[in-house]
């Protein structure tokens, strides 16, 4: 039974290190939450480092403005980490081919041409329309606010016939933009897979993201991997990999499985329905807490 604690404090000298999640955690897309800041602070000034990770398909540059337009002050953490590094990285390896078909919002462009110095000499990737293209990149919906997965439904299916391969920028399914729901590239790629299609994942819980995490964290300091602890709101994406990577992990259950878990705002989840939920996810983590505080 994961052990519900009511700060991040109690459990902080344990570890010399946090991969902490951002939408759910530390904001929910409109603002930040002002006692997952003091924590992370609190924590940094203890001696630990804070790496944010991040299923945002943007390269690190444009995840920390976006922090800085939300209210997030830079001393709360040490470093960004996000799925679109990492899969910006094999974008410019030609795991999808050199000319793609982009689904995505245009605020997202970024994607293709924000890259980090070691993959600026890469061969030109170039975005055709999918009749063209030699793959598929998601970053999102074109419009998350009125969209839905099923609507690419028709797409899908001209590209799975043709075997085209779909690059996932962002595997959360869902995310809570304030008070509204909203689906992500996840969803997409999910529908692709059930479609047939072949979806290549880079973000939480797959394996490349923490990589490019654990190397951006040597980098500040050693850091042995039973010093590390995971902190996240998504079951299948923070908890699934952070346990996956044999971390620690914190499962913020007042994010997406607040309902589930009975965690009013404000609150701690209910022990009982926090039991049933996460037998039913088939999950174990260390630690539950309502709120990041």
């Amino acid at each position: 039974m994961s052990k519900v604690i009511s700060s991040l404090s109690e459990i902080a000298s344990n570890y010399d290190a946090v991969l902490c999640d951002l939408w759910g955690c530390l904001h929910n897309g409109v603002q930040v939450f002002p006692e997952a800041v003091a924590a992370l602070q609190a924590y940094r000034a203890g001696g630990g480092t804070v790496m944010l990770l991040t299923n945002s398909p943007r390269p690190k540059d444009k995840v920390v403005t976006q922090l800085d337009g939300l209210g997030a002050p830079r001393d709360c953490y040490d470093g960004v980490t996000t799925s679109g590094d990492s899969a910006q990285a094999a974008l410019m390896a030609g795991v999808v081919g050199r000319k793609v078909y982009h689904i995505g919002p245009e605020r997202d462009l970024h994607f293709f041409t924000d890259l980090a110095e070691d993959l600026r000499d890469a061969a030109p990737v170039e975005r055709v329309p999918l009749d063209q293209a030699e793959g598929i990149v998601c970053t999102g919906l074109f419009d998350d606010e009125t969209e839905k997965p099923e609507d690419y439904r028709a797409s899908f299916l001209s590209a799975k016939a043709r075997g085209l391969d779909f690059l996932c920028a962002n595997p959360d399914v869902v995310v809570d933009r304030g008070h509204k729901r909203i689906f992500c590239a996840g969803a997409l790629a999910q529908l692709y897979t059930d479609m047939g299609g072949q979806s290549l994942y880079f973000g939480k819980p797959h394996a490349p993201i923490y990589e490019l995490a654990l190397r951006r964290l040597a980098a500040l300091r050693d850091v042995p991997r039973d010093r590390i602890l995971a902190i996240g709101d998504g079951p299948a994406t923070d908890v699934a990999g952070g346990l996956g990577e044999g971390f620690d992990t914190l499962f913020v259950t007042g994010g997406l499985a607040a309902a589930e878990t009975g965690t009013l705002p404000g609150g701690q989840p209910d022990p009982d329905q926090l039991k049933a939920y996460l037998a039913a996810q088939k999950l174990a983590p260390s630690h539950a807490i309502g709120q990041l505080r």
